[in-house]
């Protein structure tokens, strides 16, 4: 498959990983790393041992397109995962940026559709990934599984409401200091406590906000002149947060 053209997979026995490429690593049980998979009985965590794979993907490198039929679903372990749109001119619109445990592609694979949405490698990363059908078995065999998954699936539905405000609504300077605050939500901050723990080109950052890039880098250069941040090449040290949120708030 297209998809997996590049990206290097390994088989997963708990604790007795085995790579085709003879690549050892560890990685936590994803029971013991998201409360949605804690609610797996031990007859699944052992069916789930030798279902579930990891997978490698590289920078840029794409997990799914918007249209594969849906196969897996994923949890990002290490990395980051951009979610992303195409539209005219093949400009993307970046609908949500990833961080380790979240899950990807499951509604898809709920519903049996194709994937509505892509998904790529904003860095090396490393996923879990498991067949669709295995995941159907689980939610449909599992009530307490499936009552996480609709939470998940009601708070996705949220954030996608609340989204669509912001995109549509909001004036430039609304848009990218939302943006910016749920970059801090995500990721955090360097060890400084200001610089941003995520570097981000400013096109990405326009692609978040839906805005060009131009806006993009005018709206942050006017911020920092406002002493709101300061800018250090892709380092963004956020420097008045409860300024930004006033801005987001009032769009």
């Amino acid at each position: 498959m297209h998809m997996l053209k590049k990206c290097r997979i390994f088989a997963v026995i708990f604790g007795e990983e085995q790579s085709m490429n003879q690549k050892f690593e560890h990685f936590e049980p994803m029971w013991e790393l998201s409360p949605i998979w804690a609610t797996l009985t031990q007859e699944e965590r052992e069916r789930a041992a030798q279902e579930v794979k990891i997978v490698h993907y590289e920078k840029n490198e794409v997990i799914h397109n918007d249209g594969d039929e849906s196969a897996f679903v994923w949890m990002l372990l290490r990395g980051k995962v951009r979610i992303y749109k195409e539209g005219i001119g093949q400009r993307q619109q970046i609908i949500r940026l990833l961080k380790p445990y979240d899950i990807f592609g499951y509604r898809a694979c709920t519903v049996n559709e194709p994937y509505n949405s892509s998904a790529s490698a904003f860095e090396d990363c490393t996923v879990y990934r498991m067949d669709r059908a295995f995941f159907n078995a689980l939610i449909q065999e599992n009530g307490a599984l499936c009552y996480q998954v609709m939470l998940m699936m009601a708070k996705d539905l949220a954030f996608s409401e609340i989204q669509t405000v912001n995109l549509t609504q909001k004036h430039i300077r609304g848009r990218l200091a939302e943006s910016l605050l749920t970059l801090v939500k995500n990721y955090g901050y360097e060890e400084d406590g200001n610089t941003l723990a995520m570097l981000l080109p400013r096109e990405d950052l326009a692609n978040m906000s839906n805005m060009t890039t131009s806006n993009a880098i005018r709206t942050l250069s006017q911020f920092a002149q406002e002493g709101l941040l300061s800018i250090d090449g892709r380092h963004i040290k956020i420097l008045d947060e409860p300024a930004l949120e006033k801005i987001s708030r009032l769009g």
